[in-house]
């Protein structure tokens, strides 16, 4: 069960921008990650390499400071707001909550929850 020191190092990594660090330091080799009703990417190694691909279809991404997050015995509930630039210029601002379930100090099983219609691009 997680402390909620060690879920705000997590999060303190995520706002600094260290996305696959984080997914290295604080998953479970046999975790998995969901996207809304999307089937999950499982295994450490599959989540890191989709990150890098996510990162990579960007310009730039930028995590806003974690402003509220619940830890409740091995479930962890934390609010993020993302911003994401297009390498065309063109941004927009991803607001979700992601569910996890840890193993000790790991997360194994994670599920994000957001409206897709966030992805449009911010009106200019």
């Amino acid at each position: 069960m997680p402390t909620r020191e060690r879920v705000a190092q997590l999060i303190a990594l995520v706002e600094q921008g260290r996305y696959v660090e984080a997914i290295e330091a604080f998953y479970a080799e046999d975790a998995s990650m969901q996207e809304n009703l999307q089937p999950p990417r499982k295994g450490r190694a599959a989540l890191v390499a989709g990150e890098r691909k996510v990162l990579a279809a960007f310009k730039q991404v930028r995590t806003l400071p974690v402003d509220r997050f619940l830890v409740d015995g091995d479930r962890v509930v934390i609010h993020w707001v993302f911003e994401f630039m297009r390498h065309d210029g063109q941004t927009f601002r991803q607001d979700e909550l992601a569910w996890q379930r840890w193993r000790g100090d790991r997360i194994v099983e994670e599920r994000f929850y957001y409206d897709p219609a966030q992805q449009q691009p911010a009106s200019r």
